[in-house]
């Protein structure tokens, strides 16, 4: 499966020929690069209000700031509210009517990593680059996303346009249950024929990149049960194996059968002994046991990534065969966690990606190729991968996400932006 994918992946770097970019996509390139200034002032002003995910009040602020940019652009917007035991702040809505070519779905998020204690700037600027929290996942990409819009808006090209905007508030830490938490953007998607995400743009050997295939994200937790005896028992009938025997006896099987390509199982933690304590809200774990007593209590948590629904399948149920067959005088369960489903590759994916990496040349931007999944961690896209055409990596270029050290290529919000602009603009004519 890998072979033939990045097969097609490769090809899809001969796809876009040099062409002429139309009278009217002239124009759009211009009107972007003519607001360059004011796209990093208005990156600089999201970047300066803190919202990490559990900031709800920063994440609305952030909200407020973008919807103000949408709705002078004539998009109607609505904010989302989560249930109130979910603690998120919700999500901005923005929507243009119209019934001219194809409807469009734009996704990007207003929350980062960095909660409000967070030690790290909020803006930092050195030169041709930007670090701070957030300014590449997302607010460079959300940036981006609006400034097309806006190059789109001048030119009058967003008139009978159908497109509809999503900024999430959890991204970063999603709602549980997620059905609740993405129940909206699914329902937007099943009207869109295409979705862009603007999670920032991967480059990755010397290119620039976008996704059409990400894997899926999910946890698993491991619970063994052992008989507690004296250690001098271990291994016979009577006394068993223990928990921890038992319990690196079924790690130790993932790793020597389940190993295939885009399948991924890390063991994130592990306690045992006779007694074991785990908290999923601190991430962190007790033990105690004796070296003379065989332990009684086993667990171990880790995540769980693949790329299709038929991979997901097959693997969790080759897991949990192999959990069930226990040592003696032990007792295992697995289970799994709500999971991103995976965004496997499509040939219509492939088309799209095709389509932006032709938009990226016609404008002198060079190629962008489809990024193999394998680099990519899990995102917002992937809920709606089965009910539209998706791609993602239409934002900002940058480094050290999720880092003390996160920062943005200040060049790359005007290269987005053109990308993006003109491939909007093709897919919305009739």
């Amino acid at each position: 499966m890998k072979r033939h994918l990045l097969a097609a992946l490769a090809l899809l770097a001969s796809t876009a020929t040099h062409a002429q970019l139309s009278e009217p996509e002239q124009r759009l390139v211009a009107a972007v690069k003519q607001r360059s200034p004011q796209a990093l002032a208005l990156l600089e002003k999201s970047v300066r209000i803190n919202s990490g995910t559990l900031n709800t009040e920063g994440v609305r602020a952030v909200g407020a700031v973008f919807r103000d940019e949408l709705e002078a652009l004539g998009f109607k917007t609505r904010w989302i509210e989560m249930p109130a035991d979910m603690h998120r702040a919700g999500h901005l809505v923005a929507t243009h009517a119209g019934s001219r070519g194809k409807r469009i779905l734009l996704l990007g998020h207003l929350d980062t990593v960095f909660e409000k204690t967070s030690a790290v700037a909020l803006w930092d600027r050195h030169g041709d680059r930007v670090r701070g929290q957030g300014v590449n996942d997302m607010k460079g990409g959300d940036v981006i996303l609006i400034e097309a819009l806006r190059a789109l808006k001048s030119i009058g090209a967003l008139d009978g346009t159908r497109i509809d905007i999503m900024f999430t508030g959890d991204e970063e830490r999603t709602g549980v249950p997620q059905s609740v938490a993405r129940a909206p953007m699914v329902a937007l998607a099943k009207q869109a024929d295409y979705t862009l995400s603007f999670e920032g743009c991967v480059h990755h050997d010397g290119v620039d990149t976008a996704s059409i295939a990400r894997r899926s994200s999910g946890g698993w937790t491991l619970q063994v049960e052992g008989r507690p005896a004296h250690s001098a028992g271990v291994f016979t009938e009577k006394s068993g194996y223990g928990a921890i025997y038992e319990g690196a006896r079924i790690l130790n099987a993932f790793r020597e059968q389940l190993i295939e390509p885009y399948l991924t199982f890390n063991v994130g933690v592990v306690v045992g002994g006779t007694d074991v304590s785990y908290s999923d809200a601190t991430a962190a774990g007790t033990a105690y046991g004796k070296t003379n007593v065989i332990a009684r209590d086993f667990r171990a948590k880790g995540d769980l990534r693949f790329l299709t629904p038929e991979q997901g399948e097959r693997v969790m149920r080759r897991m949990q065969e192999i959990t069930a067959a226990s040592l003696p005088g032990a007792k295992a369960t697995l289970s799994f966690d709500e999971a991103y489903p995976p965004m496997p590759p499509t040939e219509a994916g492939q088309r799209l990606a095709a389509q932006l990496a032709k938009a990226s040349q016609d404008a002198g931007l060079g190629p962008v190729v489809a990024l193999d999944p394998a680099l990519r961690g899990a995102g917002d896209v992937q809920f709606v991968a089965a009910y539209t055409t998706g791609i993602d990596g239409l934002g900002a270029t940058g480094s050290g996400a999720h880092t003390d050290d996160e920062d943005l290529e200040i060049a790359s919000i005007e290269r987005g932006a053109v990308r993006a602009a003109v491939l909007i603009y093709r897919l919305t004519r009739p």
